[in-house]
């Protein structure tokens, strides 16, 4: 690493990087070059610790933002299985949004969102977590999208809503009890 100044550390090619939080909110910020210049490029990783909840947000030169939340076991699938290819607008996750939006409950959407966190994070506490997320990917978002494709909205429906609920009593709710109990030891302790 070279020197650092107020924008983090300036890096030998050029690009900053730049820690900054406190004890619940960290976010690791990476640019291209440095940020007071026009048209530069950042990507920012964005972790509260005490929910595990976080994004990443990434800024183009040109101006254009895109933002994928962390917690999300869906686009977690998708990150890890397209790799350094993965884009948050990418076809699959745009036509999951889209089946959501039209056809998702309200009452499904809101059990997603609050138990997906969870979900997240007891599988990336599992040592054999790719494994897992590969599964999700191949099952329930590939699975998923050709339903939706193919007009079988009751179908991909039916896999979605049923993937939480699997996922949820199978994945969640064992992790959820490990770590009360490591609480309560805590506690007695």
């Amino acid at each position: 690493m070279g020197e650092k100044n107020k924008y983090g550390y300036k890096h030998n090619d050029g690009h900053y990087s730049k820690m900054t939080g406190n004890e619940t909110n960290s976010s690791y910020s990476i640019y291209d070059k440095n940020p007071s210049e026009k048209n530069h490029s950042a990507i920012h990783i964005n972790i509260n610790t005490n929910n595990g909840k976080g994004s990443i947000v990434e800024h183009g030169s040109d101006g254009k933002t895109t933002k994928t939340d962390t917690s999300c076991y869906l686009t977690s699938a998708c990150m890890r299985h397209f790799k350094n290819q993965f884009d948050d607008n990418c076809y699959e996750l745009r036509i999951l949004r889209w089946f959501r939006d039209n056809f998702v409950s309200k009452e499904d959407i809101e059990h997603y969102y609050e138990i997906a966190p969870t979900i997240v994070e007891a599988i990336n506490k599992e040592e054999k977590s790719n494994l897992i997320y590969d599964y999700i990917y191949d099952n329930v978002v590939d699975y998923c999208v050709a339903q939706i494709e193919n007009g079988n909205y009751d179908e991909a429906y039916a896999r979605y809503k049923n993937s939480i609920l699997c996922f949820e009593e199978s994945i969640a709710k064992p992790f959820l009890e490990q770590k009360f109990v490591k609480t309560l030891k805590r506690v007695r302790a």
